[in-house]
């Protein structure tokens, strides 16, 4: 696959992943499927895909991620565990490797190149040289296993003059599934071919160069062949991997007044904390009551429960609970007490409490979150470090949570004190 087109699935039956974008290319613009577009039917009641027949993990989960050349990466290829920190000075790349994750999540989802790189420019590595027509650009690529096995996904991404998908490739047991690449410069298309092994070995038609080719097969293949069954199981296991993350950033400056209920979502900067409090403690009592234990372990002084109080004016405010001793409104608590228990809040909860796109379509049983979180440690102390991962290990255990955060120095230290954590220190 290259910026000028050329890519054919009937000649490159056996492609490898590393294989899929040569130094030379940039990206291109494919499609993406819409909220709630994975069909029916796609992930039958026993848990295998259609067509998959694989024997990879029980849900789909991102277990790598590719900086091929992105930013201040090149050739950068991360395995991602359970629970995976990144480390490493100030400007090493940590938030970056993180970006570049939320950014596959997005295209996944169904966000538009523009909505998801608005400065691509700045993603573009520093040193990277224009071609004869003036195109730089990056290419970011991850790893998908689930029931269907390991698939890959590898993307180009012109990012001058013009914002554009040039090159992706979809990749599952050795086979090239979709492969697109910029033909006419002129339109605002790609050609797509993608595996069929019917009567014809590929189909091909054009696609959007400004959404992910791979979300978008879902609705166009029509899934009658093994092939075609095979490319769908690929595609929808990458896209329910992909939109299983949830980035998350306490900002605690705006965690301490009081607000108003509501259907008790908690956002990425986690300011409607007290309101999404308020719903579990009504309608997740043993979370409720968990998460108030894990309170316990990261606040200053005696806490005895987590309640909520209802103010005149409407609002509601969430209080520690001291035994004996008056409560504690959340408004009164530190930075650190604060990022902590909105990160704890986040492990034990799950798709329906996060302001998150709920992948309706797929039982909860099939699906694996991902919490996103860059500077996790931030403001925390050595214990609040620890106690969160040793929360965060033992809920991934069960496969229904997984972490991938960035840490400073001091976190990283307390991080590789807890069994369970892989620590990528970028700064080596």
């Amino acid at each position: 696959m290259d910026l000028t087109g050329g890519s054919t699935l009937a000649r490159t039956p056996r492609a490898h992943p590393s294989d899929a974008l040569p130094s030379g290319a940039l990206a291109g613009r494919s499609g993406v499927v819409p909220s709630g577009a994975v069909p029916s039917g796609a992930v039958p009641s026993g848990g295998v895909p259609r067509g998959g027949g694989g024997r990879g993990v029980a849900r789909p989960v991102v277990t790598e991620l590719r900086l091929s050349a992105f930013a201040g990466h090149r050739g950068a290829v991360h395995a991602l565990g359970p629970v995976t920190l990144f480390a490493g000075p100030s400007g090493s790349g940590k938030s970056t490797t993180l970006r570049a994750y939320e950014a596959l999540a997005r295209l996944g989802a169904g966000d538009s190149l523009d909505e998801v790189f608005p400065d691509a420019a700045d993603c573009v590595p520093e040193r990277a040289r224009p071609d004869a027509q003036g195109r730089r650009g990056f290419r970011i690529g991850c790893t998908v296993d689930g029931p269907a096995g390991p698939v890959h996904l590898d993307l180009a991404v012109q990012a001058e003059p013009r914002l554009r998908i040039v090159g992706e490739r979809l990749t599952g047991r050795g086979r090239t599934l979709l492969a697109t690449a910029l033909r006419d410069p002129g339109r605002s298309t790609v050609q797509a071919e993608w595996h069929t092994a019917g009567a014809t070995p590929v189909t091909r038609a054009p696609l959007p160069d400004d959404l992910l080719g791979t979300a978008l097969l879902p609705l166009r293949v029509a899934g009658k062949t093994p092939g075609q069954l095979e490319v769908l199981a690929a595609a929808e296991q990458l896209v329910i991997g992909l939109r299983s993350a949830f980035p998350c950033d306490p900002r605690p400056e705006g965690m301490r007044a009081p607000v108003l209920p509501g259907e008790g979502r908690l956002r990425r900067d986690c300011a409607n904390l007290a309101e999404v409090l308020h719903r579990t403690h009504t309608d997740c009592p043993r979370r409720h009551h968990r998460l108030a234990a894990v309170a316990g372990a990261g606040c200053a002084g005696p806490v005895t429960g987590l309640g909520v109080q209802q103010l005149r004016d409407g609002t509601v405010r969430a209080v520690l609970e001291r035994g004996g001793r008056p409560a504690t409104p959340l408004g009164r608590l530190g930075d650190g007490e604060l990022r902590y228990l909105a990160l704890a809040l986040t492990l034990l909860t799950g798709p329906g409490v996060l302001a998150m796109d709920r992948i309706a379509e797929v039982p909860d049983a099939m699906q694996s979150l991902t919490l996103l979180a860059d500077g996790l440690d931030r403001g925390l102390d050595g214990r609040q470090v620890r106690e969160l991962l040793g929360l965060a290990v033992g809920i991934a255990a069960d496969g229904h949570i997984r972490v991938a955060g960035a840490v400073g120095e001091q976190g990283a230290g307390e991080a590789r004190r807890v069994p369970g954590v892989t620590v990528v220190d970028l700064g080596v």
